[in-house]
């Protein structure tokens, strides 16, 4: 692992900016809120200043601003894209500096496939813009009009003369306010856009470069440790220390009432003194989970609120359905193989803390409410964990550094969960119920169709210090934040709970559930998975039911052409109307628009099941994928194909296990996720290109038709349906009766 001198590191993460950024931004006091600037594209309508995004230094570096963060989405890759080709320069030219409260917009959370659309937007906008700007710059300084000026990689030509960026920002400033309307490059034109860039990211990963916050090491860093309680209504009784305040290279011990951690020189010894620390820890402990064998049940008599998202408020008639059905979704981890890691420093009543959080000023703002700080003595620097699309607990490692470092002055404290601690204590994504019932016309077509969802909340990220454990188990704890529902159209528990379909006589309805008897937060799509996975699943038992084919059934109720042309490509490249079946295998199809306003996917499954083991294997999976514009089509491959086996291993293997005291699978043991032997042998995505239409989110596009597919070739293959995730081989060896 790479080490660099801490002024080095500061300087080269942002946390020393004061020496050569010109933004407005690089101010440690965030700016106040202005009202959004409406009809401005993108990220734009909340931050219109062109030297938000856009920086051009006299030298001629450019440097290019985003409130959103790398997941492995390849989004830093596609963002330079686009403001290489609007500003016409070649991509190694460009500096991105991803979310940082000293330095990006604020554009909150990176979530729910919005970073395309709302900061791919904005920086392309604002490049092109930047692009005119300096145009106009030569053109007066020139005399001659903007259209018979050239640029070239930076370069701006005319009658013999020419002069860089650097040249003509020079004294002039971008605090320029944004247009709503942009001279976008023509797409004839275009020399990145659309083309196959290798990803930026990817050489610091594979040669041990500074890429994840796992790697960071500073001058004079020490390693904490954080005492988690047992369980989540376990408090800290009693600390007997003497065994730790001997031990090498304790440096301090900290407690503040159920909160109690330790800092050492060396990591090695953070974790001797943390086993330690926990024989000498008295815990009050009781039961205060439900047991899982009953969960689903208990879920549905908690107190819920009903919400019907869409159709009327009067309950549809009692049938005759044609189809009635029941899913059901376990808790579910994030999985992440890094453990959670921060480094913060607390110096001069300042801490700046370099994390992983999705939202580094919302997490700003609940460890300044932690330390009992003015939001502007925090500075929060993203950087990349090592695995996570969704809350884990980025956010409550930084939290706990943040404590830590308050303890050590002057000292960088870097704090890394053990694995354990992972499992038992991150947010997971909820378990759901969802009931499905539907009548059929003698054609065989839809004329009734009710589908209920019970969940809880699925975001409990931070803004708040009560949402952050640290937070809960202070001597004077923060209460976490009342749950509320996601509002539709994006939804929470009912992402994607309304059916695209053409339906004449529908209802839904959300039965939202306050109380949480796990700790859960959102997960990669949300509730999108389950409720695709539910509707895709039923759709198949209707077709049946209907004695149509899986594929023509779902055109027969669709309208949509973009839709009906990402299944028909799916279907073609699969092979749909010319399969040929084999013993003990199957072939499953699924469809869904992301949250009905984000990208449109299909995919087609073949899998293959193994009677004596119970094991089911994807032979292959065909995918196709409407994303609108596609900036980068290898990068829409790679969030298509980690989304489909992603959700495989949701679909096969991922389930918490707990009793009603304690969280039980807290290692990779209790909670197998997919392993390389159990990869599809192959996945081949095909890509809907529509340059000029907008960018539509396709991060979370795969998982819901993955899983419902996958039910579907089991139930094509088996003549049983599971309904219940995840098919593990014990539930497939019951379902066919070995």
């Amino acid at each position: 692992m790479t080490s660099l001198s801490r002024r080095d590191f500061l300087v080269r993460s942002g946390a020393l900016v004061m020496s050569f950024s010109l933004s407005p931004l690089a101010s440690a006091q965030e700016p106040p809120k202005e009202p959004k600037a409406k009809g401005l594209p993108g990220s734009l309508k909340d931050e219109p200043m062109l030297d938000a995004w856009i920086r051009v230094d006299a030298d001629g570096e450019i440097t290019v601003f985003t409130g959103k963060v790398e997941l492995g989405q390849g989004i830093k890759t596609a963002f330079v894209q686009l403001a290489a080709e609007e500003l016409i320069v070649e991509p190694q030219r460009i500096k991105l500096v991803t979310a940082d409260t000293m330095r990006t917009a604020n554009e909150g959370y990176t979530a729910g496939s919005h970073s395309m659309q709302d900061s791919g937007t904005a920086i392309r906008h604002a490049a092109a813009q930047v692009r005119e700007l300096l145009v106009g710059l030569a053109a007066s300084r020139w005399n001659v009009p903007p259209d018979r000026i050239s640029v070239e990689n930076g370069i701006v030509r005319a009658d013999g003369r020419s002069l860089g960026y650097g040249e003509l920002v020079a004294g002039q400033t971008l605090h320029v306010r944004a247009q709503a309307e942009s001279k976008l490059r023509p797409a004839n034109l275009r020399r990145l856009v659309g083309k196959p860039v290798q990803r930026i990211d990817i050489p610091g990963k594979v040669t041990g470069g500074v890429t994840y916050v796992q790697d960071l090491r500073l001058p004079g860093m020490v390693h904490g440790r954080v005492l988690r309680p047992p369980s989540y209504g376990a408090r800290l009784r009693a600390l007997d220390t003497s065994q730790v305040d001997n031990k090498p290279g304790v440096i301090k011990i900290v407690r503040d009432g159920t909160f109690a951690g330790v800092v050492t020189e060396r990591e090695y010894q953070a974790v001797v003194a943390l086993r330690a620390l926990g024989k000498g820890a008295t815990w009050d402990e009781h039961p205060s989970m439900p047991a899982q064998g009953d969960i689903f049940t208990h879920l549905q008599h908690l107190p819920s609120q009903e919400i019907v998202i869409h159709g009327s408020d009067a309950r549809m008639g009692t049938g005759p359905w044609a189809a009635e059905a029941t899913y059901r979704r376990p808790y579910q981890l994030h999985g992440s193989i890094g453990p959670s890691c921060a480094v913060a420093i607390f110096d001069k009543d300042t801490l700046t803390v370099w994390t992983h959080s999705q939202g580094v000023y919302p997490l700003r703002a609940a460890v300044a409410q932690i330390l009992h700080l003015a939001n502007e003595k925090v500075h929060c620097i993203h950087m990349e964990g090592s695995g996570c699309y969704g809350h884990n607990g980025a956010d409550d490692v930084a939290a706990d550094a943040a404590l830590l470092a308050r303890a050590v002055p002057g000292r960088p404290v870097r704090v890394q969960w053990m694995r354990d601690q992972e499992h038992a204590w991150e947010p997971f994504g909820p378990a759901m119920v969802t009931s499905a019932k539907a009548a059929l016309d003698p054609a065989g077509n839809i004329t009734a169709w009710q589908y209920d969802v019970w969940s809880n909340t699925h975001s409990t990220r931070p803004g708040a210090a009560g949402n952050l454990l640290a937070g809960r188990h202070l001597e004077q704890p923060f209460d976490p934040v009342p749950p509320k529902p996601i509002p539709q159209p994006e939804g929470g528990g009912d992402r994607n709970a309304i059916p695209l379909y053409a339906l004449s006589n529908a209802r839904v309805v959300n039965h939202f559930i306050p109380e949480m008897p796990l700790r859960i937060s959102a997960l990669r799509s949300l509730g999108a998975y389950m409720n695709v996975f539910s509707i895709e699943s039923f759709m198949d038992e209707l077709a049946l039911a209907a004695h149509a084919d899986p594929i023509e059934f779902r055109l027969r109720h669709t309208t949509d052409p973009r839709a009906r042309e990402v299944m028909t490509t799916a279907a073609q490249a699969f092979s749909w109307s010319s399969y040929r079946r084999q013993q003990h295998r199957g072939r499953g199809f699924a469809f869904a628009r992301y949250k009905n306003l984000a990208a449109y996917a299909a995919i087609a499954l073949e899998v293959e099941i193994e009677r004596e083991t119970g094991r089911t294997h994807v032979v292959r999976g065909i995918a196709a994928v409407d994303s609108g514009e596609a900036v980068n089509p290898d990068g829409l491959r790679n969030q298509i194909e980690g989304g489909i086996i992603q959700s495989l291993s949701w679909s096969l293997y991922e389930e918490v296990t707990f009793d009603q005291q304690r969280i039980t699978s807290r290692d990779w043991a209790s909670y197998p996720i997919l392993r390389f032997e159990g990869m599809p042998d192959v996945i081949d995505v095909h890509i809907i290109d529509r340059p000029g239409q907008p960018f539509l989110g396709t991060g979370e596009a795969a998982q819901g038709p993955t899983a419902a597919a996958l039910a579907n070739a089991f139930a094509d293959a088996t003549g049983s349906r599971l309904r219940e995730l995840p098919f593990t081989a014990k539930r497939v060896k019951q379902a066919i009766g070995v």
